[in-house]
């Protein structure tokens, strides 16, 4: 059964499953890739008319539509799209093994630290509303993110970022002065 929330976007909404729909994290997908793709229910979801950014996470995927098209006619179809998957397959649409794109300073400690509370602190929140953030970089102080799913281009996105999460940085890891969307 899926069931929808409405996000802090007005133009994104969250499709919660009871069955696993990414078992490799959270995956960012947005129309102008489109011909790059090969997952055919990415593909065919991002082909609907006015879906512009999917993102999929564990047990949610969130949905990111253009002002033309309303939710009354959007939301059915990704619903049925969505159980239409299940029903035919037994396995997550996101499932292939990826290595995490973490650069070479993989082994600095500092990054490790904005790492861990970016995924135990930040990203469940974030999740909560639709999106995603991912650690970019860390450099003189600055960390770098960038915010997916509902997250991405929403109003209350440079709050979130400011207010939450560059002062939730700031508090567990003194070598951190600000934080950038990337």
């Amino acid at each position: 059964m899926i069931q929808t929330e409405t996000t802090p976007n007005p133009n994104s909404l969250k499709f919660l499953s009871e069955k696993t729909i990414s078992s490799i994290g959270s995956e960012e997908f947005q129309k102008s890739n489109i011909k790059n793709l090969n997952n055919r229910f990415i593909k065919e979801l991002l082909g609907f008319q006015g879906v512009e950014l999917v993102l999929l996470s564990k047990n949610f995927l969130s949905v990111k539509k253009t002002d033309d098209v309303s939710w009354n006619d959007l939301k059915p179809m990704v619903i049925s799209h969505l159980n239409d998957y299940f029903e035919k397959n037994n396995e997550p649409i996101l499932k292939e093994n990826k290595k995490p794109n973490i650069s070479s300073i993989d082994n600095d400690e500092t990054v490790k630290k904005i790492i861990d509370v970016l995924d135990t602190k930040i990203r469940p929140a974030v999740a909560r509303d639709g999106g995603d953030i991912k650690f970019k970089s860390f450099d003189n102080g600055v960390v770098k993110v960038e915010l997916q799913g509902s997250c991405s281009g929403c109003p209350s996105s440079l709050m979130t970022l400011k207010q939450g999460v560059q002062n939730l940085l700031k508090h567990y890891v003194k070598e951190v002065n600000s934080v950038e969307a990337n």
